[in-house]
């Protein structure tokens, strides 16, 4: 290994150290008590160190979505991949995808929510925030694919898959955004995935094609 790969590889690995120590932080203090010293402090670096790696806050708080947005788009690609199922069933796998993108790391999730509707974009380096909506593209549109697959099928209503796509991510992030605020008031049950069951099976019915009814008689 060069002297250059070796730098490289150092930089990554203090690079991670510090997004371990931010996340820490959050979720400990907030976004907003947090502080880049509180940071530094938790990675065991000096703040000169931390600012030579991020620039403020708002994009070690970014930074921490791009985790969650390599998984998201991992699962949904191997949904994609798999060709032989029905899409029903693949349907199904896109489910259970988003209940384990939340346990993924729910914190992430819920900070990457609240980034995507905050003022914190634009503090951001053009980089990074051209990583995250080219990921966030590349995830729905991913999505969308399972959607107009349905549609060429004729087992989902002739809508827009990417429309289809952004409601069903709309509905998974309103289901978490509502349940976690909820919490905060009523802690002795978490009726999270309950709620996403339902949020889905009323999705799925308005997708879905059903039997148009004439009289007393079904037409298909």
């Amino acid at each position: 290994m060069g002297i250059h790969e070796r730098k490289e590889r150092e930089r990554e690995r203090r690079r991670q150290q510090i997004i371990v120590a931010a996340k820490r932080v959050f979720s400990e203090k907030g976004f907003n008590k947090a502080t880049m010293e509180d940071i530094a402090h938790e990675a065991e670096l000096s703040p000169g160190t931390l600012y030579l790696y991020f620039k403020n806050k708002d994009e070690l708080y970014a930074s921490l979505s791009l985790r969650i947005l390599h998984y998201l788009l991992i699962r949904l690609e191997h949904l994609n991949s798999d060709a032989h199922s029905d899409i029903e069933a693949r349907i199904s796998g896109l489910k259970e995808a988003m209940y384990d993108v939340y346990e993924f790391d729910p914190m992430i999730l819920i900070n990457m929510f609240h980034l995507q509707s905050s003022d914190t974009l634009r503090n951001l380096t053009p980089e990074l925030l051209s990583e995250i909506k080219d990921l966030s593209k590349r995830s729905l549109s991913e999505m969308a694919k399972l959607f107009e697959e349905g549609v060429q099928q004729g087992v989902f209503i002739d809508k827009h898959p990417m429309a289809m796509a952004d409601t069903f991510w709309a509905l998974f992030s309103g289901v978490i955004l509502w349940e976690t605020s909820k919490s905060i008031i009523n802690e002795d049950k978490d009726y999270l995935r309950e709620t996403l069951e339902i949020a889905f099976e009323i999705f799925d019915s308005g997708i879905k094609k059903h039997p148009k009814t004439v009289g007393t008689q079904t037409k298909i």
